[in-house]
């Protein structure tokens, strides 16, 4: 055998799959007999990530990716209104969700501010305490990180891979940015570092997470946190909360574990003045 014919042989072992190192090894890391290796990594990863930069406490912000913007919604309600003028057979059906829409953009206010708020103050002389966390996506997650970076104070985003594309909102911080792959590592995310938690109007999503959280907390697997619900008609609208205590299926005193409220400064208040256990 020649010297270039054994140079090919040994170039085409170095190429094989089977030598690359396990760490740069794709289809290796996505068999599904690496999953509990992959989980162990999405717990890692931002967890270094946050220690490397400081983060001691978070904030957790909840609330619907459909939330608009004040500009996103007025554009709507003029759009529904020529539609309703033209009349087009679904015009009115339009100009009421328009409304809706409105009415919903005061939250992506709220939210902004309130990350203004918090960030302003608690990220004082390099101390990372109460960051704000959000789902890192559009709607009330992007008014909570657009909030912290308004007045140039960190937050995170925990995005996650769906089916359809998703992309982190433009205000996360680069280096807090993160990306999961399973759902439940992240929703532990969510909560390692939480001192407190506030939900803006949502949908499925928005249910699923403040429900778990209200779960762990009344079950003390976690330690408490207020829980904030901002837009007390939505909330009680959406949520009977004292029907499910007429049932017997919570106590009374776990409608306790969560207050209202409605504007910025009623959350942060609301925060600092929670009584701490003792």
């Amino acid at each position: 055998m020649t010297e270039s014919e054994l140079q090919a042989l040994q170039q085409r072992l170095l190429e094989a799959p089977a030598y690359r190192l396990a760490t740069e090894d794709p289809t290796l890391m996505h068999r599904d007999e690496l999953r509990p290796v992959r989980l162990q990594l999405e717990l890692l990863k931002p967890e270094l990530a946050q220690s490397e930069q400081g983060v001691n406490s978070t904030i957790v912000v909840f609330g619907s990716a459909r939330t608009p913007t004040r500009e996103m919604a007025e554009a709507e309600l003029k759009e529904a209104q020529h539609a309703l003028d033209a009349g087009y057979a679904d015009g009115e059906q339009k100009l009421a969700r328009a409304h809706k829409r409105i009415e919903h953009a005061r939250y992506y206010e709220v939210a902004r501010e309130f990350s203004r708020l918090v960030s302003s103050n608690c990220q004082l002389d390099d101390s990372c305490e109460y960051v704000v966390v959000t789902g890192g996506g559009p709607g009330i997650m992007e008014a909570g990180n657009r909030g912290a970076f308004d007045v140039h104070a960190k937050s995170i985003g925990l995005n996650i891979t769906l089916p359809f594309e998703q992309a982190p909102n433009p205000y996360v911080s680069p280096e807090l940015c993160f990306n999961f792959q399973y759902f439940a590592i992240r929703k532990m995310h969510f909560l390692m570092r939480a001192k407190a938690l506030v939900a803006f109007p949502g949908g499925f999503g928005t249910l699923d997470e403040l429900f778990e959280s209200l779960t762990l907390i009344q079950t003390t697997t976690v330690e408490p946190i207020p829980v904030i619900l901002v837009g007390r008609a939505f909330w009680e609208r959406i949520v009977n909360f004292p029907a499910l205590v007429e049932e017997g299926v919570i106590s009374a005193k776990d409608l306790d574990l969560f207050q209202y409220a409605e504007e910025a400064s009623e959350i942060w208040d609301h925060i600092q003045n929670w009584p701490k256990p003792e």
